[in-house]
């Protein structure tokens, strides 16, 4: 069983920059790939970010691209990153990140991932 905590969300103003961090349990850490999700109020799930396995590869959501960035630390920390600038307030939304680990090629699809954190709040403010 993985588990998987977000960490790092919070209230910032439009233009600024939030990094958030998502630790996960388990020694084969290093092999699932990871992503980031999020969802705002009325509005479904999102696909934001993901890294392979390896950290070779990354995508992002068109929304999100050219501002968000996506990192692992595998030898260290077993933590994925998601560094955030230029927020914008429809970037307001639970950010949720999961553990896929079975893919292998950074999906952009929720329901290949296996394990989710609780989520973490970040609000953009204008």
């Amino acid at each position: 069983q993985v588990q998987v905590v977000e960490s790092g969300g919070g209230l910032v103003q439009a233009g600024g920059s939030l990094r958030l961090s998502c630790a996960a349990s388990g020694r084969t850490f290093s092999s699932y790939d990871m992503g980031w999700f999020r969802r705002a109020p009325g509005k479904e799930r999102e696909f934001v970010a993901a890294i392979t396995w390896t950290g070779r590869s990354t995508y992002y959501g068109d929304s999100v691209k050219g501002r968000f960035t996506i990192s692992r630390d595998n030898a260290n920390k077993n933590t994925v990153y998601l560094q955030m600038n230029s927020l914008k307030p429809e970037d307001t939304a639970v950010y949720y990140c999961a553990a896929d680990a079975d893919s292998g090629y950074g999906s952009t699809r929720a329901y290949d991932y296996d394990y989710w954190g609780q989520g973490t709040q970040v609000t953009v403010s204008s």
